[in-house]
């Protein structure tokens, strides 16, 4: 007899394909295979429709217009590309970017490697609720800022930054905005136009969608933004990306993005509430601490801590009943302390103390008993 599965608890990392995204796929791996850029047969020309019915359909999502999605292998690639392709791009204006302390570590890795090509970076603080200082922000803009880059929400605590204030802010300064919304799209309502984001990244795999495809919105309204390509060879996706178009992943990619806007969102809304709920059972566990909790958050989302107990060691306890998360499932293959919990306290020991629950929540009744017995079995032995 095979063993029972764990409680899966990491959404923030993975979700399931919605069965209806993977029907919408199939065709196109053994039927409809054709080359979008295959210009001269029924084959290609099947291939281009169902590309640019995807990419209505994403754009449709975040309120933005078709031409401005290109397809990229997922939110690390559009990071990487917005970043450098940025800098490239206005060296002529100046080399300064701004970003957060608790950005993702596609973000953190990609500044720090522009730092070594002549890039200064201002890293901003947050508070002990993970939130910029919208007054740090604006001090920090100088004639010589390019891009500032602040994330919609963050992937460990669910944060949610003011990101219309942001984008007020940059456009006033007229600086570009440029959003990591990968954990954002799909779950809250996301509007590119109203925040005010020049461009924004978000992957196919965090709603439901296929692993390795993604998108960058780049705004291309005037003045448009120029962004020096990453890849080179064919000048496909408008000359920005070249490279054969995985049809299959951006048709998925496509349909999650149509099916989130019908249902998702909403659903998620009942999430928030099944996350309070079970925010209040983990609360009632001694020496438990909800990091963020006095900040918007996404709602499929829970950092949880507990007082002098190893986060490392609690999950080897509970592995076998709930399959849970420390920090980002992107950073390494190795567990490590959470820099963005580190960032949002004084207390240093509380990053390691910190857990990522993150799922739909609908056996939450579930969850608090195994890690209450847990906690009590680890006290025991202290």
């Amino acid at each position: 007899m095979s063993k029972e599965k764990p409680i899966y608890l990491d959404y923030a990392a993975t979700t399931p394909v919605d069965k209806r995204v993977l029907d919408e796929m199939l065709p196109y791996f053994m039927e409809e295979y054709g080359n979008a850029h295959s210009r001269t047969h029924a084959y290609g020309w099947q291939a281009e429709e169902a590309v640019k019915k995807a990419r209505l359909q994403v754009a449709d999502l975040i309120h933005a217009e078709p031409e401005e999605i290109i397809f990229t292998s997922g939110a690390t690639e559009s990071i990487n590309w917005a970043l450098k392709g940025i800098f490239e791009s206005h060296a002529a204006k100046g080399h300064h970017i701004i970003t957060q302390k608790t950005e993702h570590k596609a973000v953190l890795d990609t500044c720090a490697y522009l730092e070594c090509k002549g890039a200064q970076i201002t890293y901003l603080d947050v508070d002990n609720n993970g939130l910029i200082d919208l007054d740090d922000l604006k001090a920090a803009i100088t004639d010589q800022t390019i891009l500032v880059a602040i994330m919609y929400g963050n992937n460990e605590t669910g944060v949610i930054q003011p990101v219309s204030e942001i984008g007020q802010i940059c456009r006033s300064k007229e600086v570009l905005f440029f959003c990591d919304a990968t954990q954002a799209v799909g779950k809250v309502a996301v509007n590119v136009a109203e925040a005010q984001i020049d461009l924004l990244a978000c992957s196919g795999h965090k709603m439901h969608g296929p692993k390795g495809v993604g998108a960058l919105y780049i705004r291309r309204t005037f003045p448009r933004i120029k962004v020096t390509p990453l890849f080179h060879g064919g000048g496909h996706e408008k000359g920005f990306r070249s490279g054969t178009l995985n049809v299959p992943g951006i048709v998925g990619f496509g349909k999650a993005c149509e099916l989130a806007k019908k249902e998702f969102i909403e659903k998620y809304k009942t999430v928030t509430l099944e996350r309070e709920k079970l925010e209040k059972e983990l609360l009632s566990i001694e020496g438990a601490y909800i990091n963020g909790i006095g900040a918007p958050r996404l709602p499929h989302i829970i950092s949880v801590g507990f007082e002098r107990i190893d986060g490392e060691a609690l999950i080897l306890q509970i592995r076998d009943e709930l399959a849970v998360g420390i920090g980002s499932a992107c950073s390494t293959n190795s567990i490590e302390v959470s820099h963005v919990i580190k960032e949002m306290n004084e207390e240093e020991e509380r990053a390691g103390e910190s857990l990522r629950l993150s799922c739909v929540f609908s056996e939450f009744h579930k969850i608090q008993p195994v890690l209450s017995k847990t906690i009590k079995t680890l006290k025991s032995y202290n």
